[in-house]
């Protein structure tokens, strides 16, 4: 899949410039597709450099987190919600765990150290599976989890938006956490559905209930607010949430006698093994998308969208940010290209770039999932895991868009 898209995004930028070489007399079309790959392989590097110290910064807390016991108290807690949810997984099993650890690194946005946990746990699930190559409904489950992106704290994005220059890159926190729990709760209520869960038993119900009373008050706060408040509630919630973790992980560390500086420096090592296997794909991404950009591809499809949306009376401002969105489920480096490049072209603060910031936060590479996680452990029967991920994606881009019109639509 990924291979296609890529390649298809260099063909679509030849056609393009050739289109516009021999229809519109522009042969400067060449030079700047030139111009864009030097400019987004040099990007490509300033990212990573960033990347490198916020993926070893996480991973050296969430090393702390785990030596100090706080994902077997993560496990009993969420233990009997599980057995109502995956009722062929037996308590207690290793699955549940690291199944646990797998959404706590996902809700920190940390995916590219959550990916292996998951990969755990998908083997363990895969122990319990009485078929060798059809998923079952506790793997589905916990793949369209995972497609329908857990994050609550954006990590990464918010790095992105630092390393361009925003004035606080934390600003998108509350529409990333209204778009991904919208997209959650369309996931497990459609898998549900598909395999007849009784989400009507208490302890789920009062899991559901317990977050939607805090979903709902929040909201009812927020609609007491202007726009401009709106903008500074969500930099306040996201820069306190984020702060308020780092000091949780390390009082618990602490508190259990953990070594916590040896136990962080010990995790941060690992930042760099992960953070060096992605600037190939970050390379490799970023120059399509910027040769696409260049060739002027990407314009004519956007101004078709624009086109229509004018015909309907709509705002037009999103369609500049839905590049990001229409790759997402394809690629996650792909969906990171386009967020950067759009930064890099409209401006970091502007309403594209932030609405394009809220889609990468709060969606996930359904594509990309399917195939590492199923393809892990042989499953080659999906049944409804990817018609239940791609609308749980649909959903988050929806919301996406709805929340950033009500946080940020008096931004340019």
């Amino acid at each position: 899949m990924l291979n296609r898209l890529w390649f298809g995004f260099f063909v679509a930028a030849a056609l393009s410039a050739l289109g516009r070489w021999w229809l519109a007399g522009d042969p400067g079309v060449f030079a700047a597709i030139v111009s864009a790959l030097f400019d987004m392989a040099k990007l490509s590097v300033d990212v990573m450099i960033v990347l490198f110290g916020t993926l070893s910064l996480w991973l050296g807390l969430l090393q702390i987190g785990e030596r100090a016991g706080l994902m077997e108290w993560l496990a009993r807690l969420l233990g009997p919600l599980f057995a109502r949810l995956m009722p062929e997984v037996p308590r207690g099993h290793p699955a549940v765990g690291l199944i646990t650890l797998n959404f706590t690194a996902n809700v920190l946005g940390l995916d590219n150290a959550a990916t292996p946990i998951g990969l755990r746990a998908m083997r363990e699930l895969q122990s319990l599976n009485p078929s060798a190559d059809t998923a079952s409904n506790a793997q589905i489950l916990f793949l369209v989890l995972n497609a329908s992106s857990l994050t609550l704290l954006p990590v990464t994005v918010f790095m992105y938006r630092a390393q361009a220059g925003a004035h606080d890159p934390t600003v998108i926190f509350l529409p990333v956490l209204f778009a991904h729990l919208a997209a959650n709760l369309t996931g497990l209520l459609s898998v549900a559905w598909m395999q007849r869960l009784k989400l009507m038993d208490t302890v789920v119900l009062a899991w559901l209930a317990g977050l939607l009373a805090v979903v709902g008050a929040l909201m009812a706060f927020l609609l007491t607010r202007t726009a401009s408040e709106l903008a500074a509630d969500s930099s306040l919630a996201g820069n306190l949430s984020l702060f308020a973790i780092i000091m949780g992980f390390l009082i618990a560390g602490a508190w259990k006698k953990v070594p916590v500086f040896d136990c962080f420096v010990d995790g941060a090592k690992q930042g760099f093994d992960v953070a060096k296997e992605l600037l190939p794909y970050l390379v490799a991404m970023l120059c399509a998308v910027g040769v696409l950009r260049a060739s002027g591809a990407l314009d004519l499809v956007l101004e078709g969208v624009r086109w229509a949306a004018q015909g309907l009376g709509l705002d037009t401002r999103f369609v500049d940010a839905l590049p990001t969105a229409l790759v997402k489920p394809f690629s996650g480096s792909a969906a990171r290209g386009m967020l950067i490049e759009t930064m890099h072209h409209s401006g970091v603060d502007s309403f594209p770039s932030l609405l394009a910031a809220t889609m990468q936060g709060s969606s996930e590479t359904t594509f990309y999932v399917v195939a590492v996680y199923f393809g892990a452990v042989g499953i080659k029967k999906v049944r409804h895991a990817v018609g239940c991920a791609l609308l749980a994606d649909l959903v988050s881009v929806l919301v996406s868009i709805a929340v950033c019109y009500w946080f940020f639509g008096a931004v340019k």
